[in-house]
């Protein structure tokens, strides 16, 4: 007799969020999915490993990412990392830690590159962060989307918490302001220097 397992389990083993399971069943790569009397899905893992885009989790690395928005909060860094480091040795996991200082708002920094351009070589089995807003700001979805892909699991070691957020909101807006002056000066009139002057004053009222 087949061993039945709930798609919670069928896609973690798979390396898949469980929305592809439920995608695959729609287009028919799937066949007919056993159901419990409660209508839940039961998979049967035999007959779907070979729909794995990927090695399963457990036999590719798990890298956990942490980031901080300046150098002020080095301290809170490596909190952070040493959060990361007992969650993934105490669930058994093989894992490094890439980490960053930069803002939420930033798409360039180097860690959060080279964290994607591993996921998509399918080389990165699971992501662990601590909170959902470690990646970026606005943006993480992309991310978790691309992961997702590549049957990267992700690993949301405080799912219902948002970190510094007042912190890392400080930086932020610091960074928008300072983006939009340096434009703002390029253009000499004394009406932008007036709107400027009130952007650094804004923002310094936002960091106290």
């Amino acid at each position: 007799m087949a061993h039945l397992v709930p798609i919670g389990v069928a896609a973690r083993e798979l390396g898949v969020h469980p929305d592809t399971l439920r995608r695959w069943e729609k287009e028919g790569r799937i066949e007919a999915v056993e159901r419990t009397p409660g209508n839940r899905r039961r998979y049967d893992l035999a007959r779907l490993r070979h729909l794995a885009p990927h090695g399963a989790p457990s036999r590719r690395i798990t890298i956990a990412y942490a980031r901080v928005s300046s150098a002020g909060q080095k301290d809170d860094l490596v909190r952070q990392q040493a959060l990361l480091e007992s969650f993934c040795a105490a669930n058994g996991w093989t894992y490094e830690i890439i980490s960053d200082v930069g803002s939420g708002l930033n798409y360039h920094k180097q860690g959060l590159r080279q964290l994607i351009s591993r996921i998509c070589t399918g080389e990165v089995g699971r992501l662990v962060i601590s909170h959902r807003d470690r990646l970026l700001r606005f943006g993480s979805e992309l991310v978790f989307a691309v992961a997702e892909h590549f049957g990267c699991e992700v690993v949301i070691v405080n799912p219902s918490e948002e970190s510094s957020f007042e912190e890392d909101l400080d930086q932020d807006v610091i960074e928008i302001v300072a983006v939009f002056s340096a434009r703002l000066y390029g253009s000499r009139s004394e009406k932008n220097r007036r709107v400027m002057e009130t952007l650094r004053q804004v923002a310094e009222a936002v960091a106290r």
